[in-house]
């Protein structure tokens, strides 16, 4: 139960509300339904939601303002609109807002599922977000200011080097999944990225090397774990 996915589902159609409800929940998301954009406020500013679902028409609050009331508490929550209209001027406006996603009725619950398990997918883990400092055997890593200092060296990081190397920190000892990394840095996992991502490894391996403890495997078909031998 403590592993479910908390989505906030604000849609007037009392009929569809009811089905992506219970369709959702069939998939293992805890689901709390709200019918109008004020109710839908209220309880985003009660609780504590992994992904908004606006409805853009609703009565007292329309979708778009819901969001920017949502968006002025919490930048990072995802947040997917649905509209029965497909206009390009309300797909930009959405856009605008920092919607990560926008589905037209009628859509299938398969795609609404597919589309909430990507944005899931490229949402950095909540230790990458909280965390700037890192201590990787001899080294101490600040990607706050992109430095790798070894004794009294320091090297300084590009951006894709320094976010890569602490997703990689952040999940050490453990499998950082290679689309996850994909994702979150580079915001796709086409051929090109994997091969580039590749490019930053064998970087971060060259400049890890100075201490012989420190090491990042590839794990075959997953992704990478970056290790500290004792």
């Amino acid at each position: 139960m403590a592993n479910k996915k908390k989505i906030l589902l604000v849609e007037d159609d009392l009929n569809l509300g009811n089905l992506l409800q219970d369709s959702l929940e069939i998939k293992n998301y805890d689901v709390t339904l709200k019918r109008n954009g004020e109710d839908g406020l209220s309880e985003f500013k009660a609780g504590k939601y992994d992904m908004c679902i606006f409805d853009v028409m609703m009565p007292k609050k329309d979708g778009f303002t819901l969001a920017k009331d949502v968006r002025r508490l919490n930048s990072h929550v995802p947040i997917i609109f649905l509209t029965a209209k497909n206009l390009k001027e309300d797909t930009i406006e959405g856009l605008k807002l920092g919607a990560d996603d926008y589905l037209t009725k009628p859509f299938s619950m398969e795609e609404l599922i597919l589309r909430m398990e990507n944005i899931f997918k490229r949402l950095p883990m909540a230790e990458v977000i909280d965390q700037d400092e890192f201590k990787i055997g001899k080294f101490e890593f600040n990607n706050a200011t992109r430095t790798l200092k070894f004794d009294d060296q320091v090297l300084k990081l590009t951006t894709k080097e320094s976010e890569l190397l602490k997703m990689l920190a952040a999940n050490l000892d453990r499998v950082l999944e290679r689309d996850i990394a994909l994702n979150t840095v580079w915001g796709t996992d086409s051929y090109f990225a994997g091969r580039s991502m590749d490019v930053y490894i064998a970087k971060l391996r060259k400049y890890l090397k100075a201490d012989e403890h420190v090491e990042i495997l590839n794990i075959h078909g997953t992704g990478f774990k970056l290790l500290v031998k004792k």
